[in-house]
């Protein structure tokens, strides 16, 4: 394992830079806050990141505390990864970068790879209310807990594990409006571009705002 780099000041920025201010460390929090993962679906849903390069940023957060790898138990048996408490403490430092760089996303680019997903944490800052959210865009389902984690977990990939209080159904242009601040989720009810569906509480809220 390679050994820390370290900026050398004795400054809290720079100290948090120490342990996430590599190129791939962030990324790989947002896919871990789903919950455990294995090293193939990190690969798999970090379009570009190396094999070295995932293992090693995977190595350096054990080493620091923010996640910690062990085995499924059968039949699974597999290794998966996941956030320590300190890992998860990152999410409001992704989703106050996300809300900053939101402005950035533009016109989506040919290279631009794209999963449903990535669309939790900004639609996560745009919903008010607590309850479990189902997301379904073109690009797959995903799910939210909105207003509380539960058991740790922000959100999830594919379906809701139980009933959800809310089903939404959108695609990627309104998402895109949502994260960079030019449309509210209520608005975008309104306007036909959300469609919702379910009996609960925040799911009547979105339709009567």
């Amino acid at each position: 394992m390679s050994p820390r780099r370290s900026y050398d000041q004795y400054c809290s920025a720079a100290r948090a830079l120490d342990l996430v201010g590599d190129r791939w460390t962030l990324l790989i929090v947002r896919e871990l806050l789903a919950g455990p993962r294995r090293y193939t679906d990190l690969h798999a849903d970090l379009p570009g990141v190396s094999t070295d390069v995932l293992a090693s940023r995977l190595k350096d957060m054990e080493r620091d505390g923010l996640a910690t790898r062990r085995r499924l138990p059968p039949p699974g048996a597999a290794f998966v990864y996941e956030l320590t408490g300190r890992g998860q403490e990152l999410l409001p430092v992704l989703q106050a970068l996300g809300a900053w760089g939101a402005p950035e996303l533009g016109e989506r680019r040919p290279t631009d790879a794209v999963r449903a997903h990535w669309f939790a944490l900004p639609l996560l800052r745009a919903l008010e209310g607590e309850g479990l959210v189902e997301v379904r865009l073109e690009e797959g389902e995903f799910h939210v807990y909105a207003g509380v984690e539960e058991g740790g977990l922000v959100y999830g990939e594919g379906a809701a594990p139980r009933e959800p209080d809310a089903r939404l159904v959108l695609d990627v242009d309104t998402c895109t409006a949502v994260a960079q601040g030019e449309l509210s989720l209520p608005d975008a009810v309104r306007a036909g571009r959300v469609e919702v569906s379910g009996d609960g509480t925040l799911a009547k809220a979105l339709r009567e705002a």
